[in-house]
């Protein structure tokens, strides 16, 4: 009997989930996993022994090695191939923050954890709006400000604009969970950004427009009018990701850590 799949731990999902070549496709895209994704940016990108990245990932170093030598293959085969690629799926959790292994003593969710950490009751539900003006900012990945209420018993019973200090796409789904939001409401937003709150157990109601407050006041009323396949054209130019709710995304995916 072959022994499980350890799941590896990744620090954030790609801002980017595909890419494809200007020529027509008369096949289908290579898919690259999101733990082979950041095998790629921590050797390549941060500059990371193998060995290190798999005390990153949380896996050995020859572990490590595998899933960076397949990842290495399929980055070749669409460069040469020219077919586009997907980032998707693979065996994976999204890091907290609290890893002891973090290469990074300065690591941006640390610091999102102290600084946005707020603490919330037992029975509270905490509900996050892009904000802008009173009204929902249609682009999550660029808000710069959160109108955050506190729930109790079906009422609003506290309310507080947090800014999110030029933070995008999916450090902002850190800043939500450094912040116990347990729902987000928004306009469009990227596929990345889905999976990060999917992952981080945000449940997402995208798609909406219109003033923050009635919209939180519709949503306790169960007459949220919005879009449970939201996407952001902007970020995603088409890509094909719908709203994941509070489940993982990925095949194998290994649920909160």
């Amino acid at each position: 009997m072959s022994r499980p799949t350890k799941c590896r731990r990744v620090c954030r999902f790609p801002e980017n989930l595909e890419f494809s070549t200007m020529e027509k496709q008369v096949s289908e895209p290579i898919i690259l996993t999101v733990d082979e994704y950041e095998t790629i940016r921590l050797i390549d990108k941060e500059g990371l022994s193998q060995e290190e990245c798999g005390t990153q990932l949380g896996v050995g170093r020859t572990t490590a090695q595998k899933i960076y030598e397949t990842a290495r293959r399929k980055l070749a085969d669409a460069l040469v191939l020219g077919r586009s690629l997907k980032i998707e799926g693979g065996e994976y959790y999204l890091c907290n923050g609290n890893s002891e292994f973090c290469y990074k003593r300065d690591c941006a969710k640390r610091q999102q954890i102290k600084e946005y950490n707020i603490e919330k009751g037992e029975n509270v539900m905490r509900i996050a709006v892009t904000y802008e003006n009173g009204e929902i900012f249609q682009h999550f990945g660029h808000t710069e400000q959160f109108k955050v209420y506190d729930v109790e018993e079906g009422k609003v019973i506290e309310s507080r604009i947090i800014d999110t200090n030029g933070q995008g796409h999916g450090a902002l789904a850190d800043v939500l969970h450094a912040l116990n939001v347990d729902i987000i409401i928004c306009g469009g937003i990227g596929g990345g950004a889905q999976m990060a709150l999917a992952s981080l157990g945000i449940k997402l109601y995208g798609g909406v427009s219109g003033n923050a407050d009635a919209a939180v006041e519709a949503f306790l009323a169960n007459n949220l009018d919005y879009d449970p396949d939201v996407r952001c054209n902007h970020h995603e130019h088409g890509n094909e990701v719908n709203a994941c709710g509070s489940h993982g995304c990925g095949k194998g995916y290994c649920g909160n850590h």
